[in-house]
């Protein structure tokens, strides 16, 4: 069976990379360094590689509970060190008495400086600050062009990992049975909801699966999709188990809760 069939064709198009990569470093014994990744693209990536004898692949994003994390695909006989993964750890400090920032106002400014979403990763918020890794080849970039945040002045400083704040995730899973695998049937067991509610949800773009937006209730999930829902959290469907006598299909599924340090 051909690999691709395993993935919506949206997601082809990064299987095939993800191919590619492992091929290179099979054929080449040179290691790859990719941009920072998202929960699903490092699950489809470690699916293509598998538990493969020539190539190996590592992810980090700082802190073991980074959303996320850049991958290193590397050759079986080396062993990667932390600054293999080329991060950097910036701080924004701000006076709280005279200023309100808010994560949406960090990845707004990083944006709008140009900088692509895959050049940095998790946004942490501290007392008076915030965190963020970036990759260390735009660290010059960052310095040179990000002088405000919302009209408030800011000077990112580069810190050591040992004063990265901490991030504590937890999936907490839980088995139950639901009608059928579309997302708002899903929705409305993962977020304790009626189907009715999760429309307002789906049809005003607040839901996201593999951080993609989809505003179709019927939309079919699969095994291993996270789910986004604005104001909600996160949520992933991680197994399905089968038929019950019933016909509903019995499935393991995540939420994940976040505790972060304010």
């Amino acid at each position: 069976m051909n690999m691709l069939e395993h993935f919506r064709p949206e997601e082809r198009a990064w299987v095939e990379q993800a191919s590619d990569w492992k091929e290179a470093v099979e054929t080449n014994f040179e290691r790859r360094l990719t941009d920072f990744l998202d929960p699903r693209e490092r699950d489809i990536l470690a699916s293509v590689i598998g538990k493969d004898e020539t190539v190996h692949y590592a992810f980090a994003g700082g802190s073991d509970g980074a959303e996320r994390k850049r991958a290193l695909i590397y050759p079986f006989y080396e062993q990667p060190e932390q600054e293999d993964f080329q991060l950097i750890l910036f701080e924004i400090s701000y006076p709280q008495k005279f200023a309100s920032l808010e994560h949406k106002d960090v990845l707004g400014a990083l944006m709008g400086i140009g900088l692509k979403r895959e050049k940095f990763g998790d946004i942490l918020e501290g007392e008076g600050c915030f965190q963020f890794l970036a990759a260390a080849e735009v660290r010059s970039y960052i310095e040179l062009n990000l002088p405000k945040i919302a009209n408030v002045s800011v000077t990112p400083e580069e810190k050591p990992f040992s004063a990265m704040l901490p991030i504590e995730d937890q999936w907490v899973e839980r088995e139950t049975t639901v009608s059928s695998l579309r997302l708002d049937t899903f929705m409305a067991e993962a977020y304790r909801l009626s189907r009715s509610k999760t429309l307002p949800f789906i049809e005003k773009a607040k839901v996201r699966v593999n951080w993609k937006k989809v505003d179709q209730s019927s939309y079919m999930l699969r095994p291993g999709d996270y789910v986004s829902v604005r104001g909600l959290g996160r949520s992933k469907l991680m197994e399905v188990l089968g038929r019950t006598k019933k016909d509903k299909q019995r499935i393991v599924y995540g939420i994940k809760e976040q505790k972060r340090k304010k």
